[in-house]
């Protein structure tokens, strides 16, 4: 019985304000994480929002850092298009400026050029080619890029160009 009553039980502010400071040095959080996590210590809204300022003004919770930080990890190891990236900042309820800064900022123009299109090779060659047309590898690869967040727009250009440098190495 003693060991349930541990595991409910509440902090005083003071204690959850020195757990949420690890919590929020051991990596980049959310505003919205942090008041899940100080709500789930039984601590209540009045004192949450207090914390939490005291957080933002020592730098310990910064939402624009975060953005970046999460920006850059899922474009860079999990090569996620803008469009996925931006969809799962808004789940985790990240402000719009703050979306558009990072993407702005966090992706480089010609990196993710070329991360589409080195997806879009991967793809090309993995489809059994006597099983599909060349209409349908087109629409298999469009859809998988379509699928990782990247732009329907971007992604004709790229495969464009994929389709030019195929055919020009071929002849």
């Amino acid at each position: 019985m003693e060991e349930m009553n541990k595991r409910y039980r509440t902090l005083t502010p003071e204690q959850a304000y020195v757990k949420i400071r690890h919590f929020c040095a051991f990596q980049e959080r959310t505003h919205q994480e942090v008041k899940m996590k100080l709500h789930g210590y039984g601590i209540g809204w009045t004192d949450i929002g207090e914390i939490a300022s005291k957080l933002i003004e020592e730098g310990f919770l910064n939402e624009e850092r975060f953005a970046m930080a999460f920006v850059g990890g899922k474009f860079r190891i999990k090569q996620w298009g803008r469009k996925k990236i931006e969809l799962e900042l808004k789940k985790k309820q990240v402000s719009g400026h703050n979306i558009r800064i990072a993407l702005r900022e966090a992706i480089d123009l010609e990196e993710y050029e070329k991360t589409m299109l080195k997806l879009i090779e991967k793809k090309w060659f993995s489809i059994k080619p006597e099983t599909d047309s060349l209409f349908t590898k087109k629409a298999k690869t469009q859809a998988y890029l379509f699928q990782r967040g990247f732009e329907q727009d971007l992604i004709g250009k790229a495969m464009n160009k994929f389709l030019d440098e195929l055919n020009s190495s071929s002849v």
